[in-house]
């Protein structure tokens, strides 16, 4: 049976920062369009900003639906898994906002050229269920890939690399609606 709580308590928020990853997941509001659900990661780029506030930050991928649909309505859930310890899942559901890389700090984040956007929650209920189902695993460590991609991207195409990327692969959503603004 899963609890309902009325915000992020020191305890919650100590358990999330335990977690190595989350998941974030949207949707447009057209009956056609797509639900997306999208892992994130690494922990140190999420933050607990108050008991129904959180943020993190979103890096520039090979698409932007979740700034597409926060930009539309603003629906959004994280959700945490135990992958380790006693079983849980903890989502947080709410209206999120996109704003400018930089607006909240994330030291620990890494790879600022990489950064696209810093995604602000506000959080409307804190719900956990069981997670019997979800697997024990063991974190090896992080894939190199991302900066690895950083490091060539800024080397054949300097500061400007990432703005051209999101101009070609993050301007739209896969259903059309708006995404990272030019």
């Amino acid at each position: 049976m899963g609890n309902v709580y009325d915000g992020i308590d020191e305890r919650l928020s100590a358990w999330i920062l335990r977690q190595p990853m989350f998941f974030v997941a949207t949707a447009p509001l057209s009956a056609d369009g797509h639900v997306n659900v999208s892992p994130k990661g690494p922990i140190g780029t999420f933050r607990v900003l108050g008991p129904r506030e959180v943020a993190y930050v979103d890096y520039v991928g090979s698409g932007a639906e979740t700034i597409a649909h926060l930009r539309e309505n603003g629906r959004i859930v994280v959700m945490f898994c135990a992958f380790d310890g006693p079983p849980r899942i903890l989502r947080l559901h709410g209206r999120g906002e996109v704003l400018e890389p930089g607006t909240i700090d994330f030291e620990e984040a890494g790879e600022p050229a990489a950064q696209r956007s810093i995604v602000r929650v506000e959080v409307d209920r804190v719900a956990d269920s069981c997670g019997y189902n979800v697997p024990l695993m063991e974190v090896v460590g992080r894939r190199p890939h991302r900066e690895l991609s950083v490091a060539k991207r800024m080397r054949t195409g300097g500061a400007d690399a990432y703005a051209a990327y999101m101009a070609e692969h993050n301007a739209q959503s896969i259903d059309g609606l708006p995404g990272v603004e030019a």
